[in-house]
């Protein structure tokens, strides 16, 4: 099976995107990962496939493999890429895009400086729908971790994360301890883990590591959730700048039931053909 694709970026978070309209594609796991291969495939963080909706509201469905060939919920970084593809691709030419993911409709939309917000819905901060082991909402958890607690907060962008405040991510242990929590059995679908140093209530530096894909440059439901974690919390305010590794993302939310909104870059770096 020869597999044309579209190499991409959201701030080094990198990924693999596919037109799975134009192209008869089926995947399996294996497949994922031999795409995913930074030394035998053509290497990204997460894979994703961008389809036809099976929900009528919808314009697109898209899908996110992480490079261990697991789907997943959700990907803000690759909900920016899809919306730049599409439009590249001339699969569409709205500004204003809905996308059916498997964590329900997001809607896109790109500005005339190819910045794309992507309106990521409303936390979930139940612990029945992160999903997490507790037995009610808290802004501060702790977590027993190898005999050691650790103060947490936890969150659902449509995927789980945890999100601790650190003094410096610098020296914070993000893939020791990252690893971990991710597998952490109060995490019955695994999580991504945030570790967050406050600058200043609009400020914040952060690292994340993913699950099923260990550390990466950027993470942008990771920023949705340190800041919404932050904001229950005290410490953030309304309108944040995030400092991640491969560059800066905005992210907005009132708290409540309103919608967080994240806005960043997208870009294409390659197109290629690979055989399967």
């Amino acid at each position: 099976m020869q597999i044309h694709f579209t190499k991409m970026h959201g701030l080094g978070n990198d990924f693999v995107v596919i037109d799975a309209i134009n192209q008869d594609i089926s995947l399996d796991a294996n497949a994922v990962r031999q795409l995913a291969d930074r030394r035998f495939g053509v290497g990204c963080d997460q894979l994703l496939l961008v389809e036809a909706p099976t929900d009528p509201a919808a314009d697109f469905r898209y899908r996110i493999f992480n490079s261990d060939g697991n789907e997943v919920e959700q990907c803000g970084n690759g909900a920016r890429c899809f919306a730049r593809f599409v439009r590249d691709k001339n699969l569409t030419q709205k500004q204003s895009i809905r996308v059916e993911t498997r964590a329900g409709i997001i809607t896109l939309l790109v500005h005339a400086d190819e910045q794309v917000s992507v309106d990521m819905g409303r936390p979930r901060l139940e612990p029945a729908q992160i999903p997490f082991d507790a037995p009610r909402q808290a802004d501060h958890y702790t977590l027993n971790v190898d005999g050691e607690d650790v103060v947490i907060g936890a969150v659902s962008m449509g995927n789980p994360h945890a999100v601790l405040e650190v003094e410096d991510v610098d020296t914070a242990p993000v893939v020791e301890l990252g690893a971990r929590i991710q597998v952490h059995p109060r995490f019955p679908n695994k999580v991504n883990v945030g570790f967050m140093q406050v600058l200043s209530p609009e400020h914040i530096r952060l690292r994340v590591y993913e699950r099923g894909a260990g550390e990466t440059l950027a993470c942008g439901t990771g920023a949705c959730a340190a800041v919404v974690i932050g904001h229950c919390q005290g410490l953030l305010a309304d309108q944040v700048l995030v400092d991640l590794r491969g560059g800066q993302l905005h992210i907005a939310w009132r708290g409540n039931d309103q919608p967080v909104v994240m806005t960043g870059p997208a870009t294409s770096v390659f197109e290629g053909r690979i055989e399967l």
